[in-house]
Parts: structure tokens; sequence; C-alpha cells
């Protein structure tokens, strides 16, 4: 009887004594961030551009973010490439068709640490009314307590490539006009909630 209820005890101290590690939530800091992206035109130069309109969050239990969730949404009425005709173009249905699809999103599916700071993220882009996976470099920049907020803070840097035609995107201009490839460049900022 003395061992049962010694095992019980163990047991019962045991199962109280763990405690769920509590996730963290990081929301985007809209100042200190950037979605941008890259176009070559005519094979000869390449266009930036950026979204204006960004929410992003990230949640992770892990302190190295090794199990981290991404979610981003960007509005592509936003687009900003420094020229208000071409900005005006793009929204139209030649390109995004901001009207018919105001929203493009990511969530990611895996988070995969691949060196100290770099991370392989994986996940779903919706844009211009697709859906594809894709997977994206992100290299944590480094973490910081913010002198005004006294809130943590962490910045990332996240590449990649999507191809036009993978999103039925510009389709009426050929490879020759504009590449078929359009690189994502996003410095990102987080503070945790």
């Amino acid at each position: 009887m003395k061992k049962l209820i010694l095992f019980v005890t163990v047991l019962s101290t045991g199962l109280f004594a763990f405690k769920p590690v509590a996730e963290s939530v990081w929301t985007i800091d809209k100042a200190h961030s950037k979605l941008g992206f890259e176009i070559t035109h005519m094979m000869i130069s390449d266009i930036e551009g950026s979204f204006k309109k960004v929410e992003s969050t990230v949640t992770a239990s892990k302190a190295d973010f090794s199990d981290a969730v991404v979610t981003l949404s960007a509005e592509v009425s936003s687009v900003n490439t420094d020229n208000e005709k071409r900005d005006a173009h793009l929204q139209n249905a030649d390109f995004f068709d901001a009207a018919k699809y105001p929203t493009l999103t990511f969530k990611s599916t895996s988070f995969k640490k691949v060196a100290a700071n770099k991370f392989k993220v994986t996940g779903n882009l919706t844009f211009h009314g697709v859906t594809k996976p894709v997977t994206l470099d992100a290299t944590l920049k480094g973490m910081a307590t913010s002198p005004q907020s006294k809130k943590q803070i962490a910045g990332f840097k996240v590449t990649g490539t999507i191809k036009r035609a993978d999103f039925n995107f510009g389709t009426k201009y050929p490879t020759a006009m504009l590449s078929d490839e359009i690189t994502l460049n996003a410095n990102t900022e987080f503070v945790q909630n």
C-alpha cells in the first residue's frame, strides 16, 4: 500500500510539475519593415517595388524560432514602384487585378532551422487567385530589447524566388519583356506581444 501511495504521489507531482511552454506571438513593426520584390525589365534592368500595407505575425514556443508559424498578408493596391503610372497599371487586370484579388497571403507550413541563424521557410502563397507552395530563405538578423517599449524585438531577412507563370501573373507579357522570375526580398522587424 505504501508503494502504491508513493507511486501515485510521484506520478501526480510529475504531472502537475509539467507545464507546456507558452507560445510567443510577434507582430510586424511596420515602421521598420519592408516587403519588397524585383523583376527584370527587357532583360537589362531590374525594377524594384514593395507593398505599403502589410500585416504579419510569427508565433513560436521555442526561443530559437525553430517551430515558428508565419502568417503574412499584403494589400496589392498598396504596390509602390516609385512610379504612379506603373503602379496604376500593376493594379489593373494585366497584373495584380486588385479589384478581383485584393490581397496576397502567405502561411508557413514548416520553419526548419538549417544553421545557427538560418531557416528554410515553406508555406502556401496565395497570389492572383492561385495558391502554390513556396520555399524561402530566412535569416534571423538578431534580437534585442527596444529602448522605447522595453519589449523584445527580432529582425528577419527573407528572400526567395517565384515564377509569374505559376500564378498566371502578367501572362500577356513575354519573358523577353518581363522576367518570369520575381525575386522576393523582405526585411522585417517583429515585436513580441
